[in-house]
This record gives structure tokens, sequence and C-alpha cells, in this order.
């Protein structure tokens, strides 16, 4: 019988919040009304702040825009 375990917490994927956070503001660009890109706006910059903490607990450097 084998034990019972816990797989491995995934690692946050810097690509892809990088690709999100890219698609959020062209978003918010593109927005037609105000409260659209507030909501973009606000969604790329909780990934921002994620990107920020990936790089702070990785012991990496974050660039000055990328602190939240």
């Amino acid at each position: 019988m084998l034990p019972l375990t816990l797989p491995e917490p995934h690692p946050l994927d810097l690509n892809q919040l990088y690709f999100d956070h890219q698609i959020l503001l062209m978003r918010a660009h593109l927005a037609v009304c105000d409260k659209a890109r507030l909501l973009h706006r606000d969604a790329a910059r909780r990934i921002a702040r994620a990107i920020a903490s990936v790089h702070r607990a990785s012991g990496a450097t974050a660039l000055p825009q990328w602190e939240a």
C-alpha cells in the first residue's frame, strides 16, 4: 500500500503572470468605459504585486515599477 502524500505545490509561473498583466493593461487601454478600465487596471495591479512578491521570495530584486 502506497502512503498518501500531497502533491508539491507548483511555483507561480512568472511567464503566465507577466502575460496576464500585459493582457489586462491592453484591455484597460481599450476599455470603452471607466468602470471596465478601472477593473482591468486593478486586476493588473494585483498581478504586479504577485510578481513583486515572487521576486522578493526568490531573492531576486524587482524592478521599481513592479513594487506594489
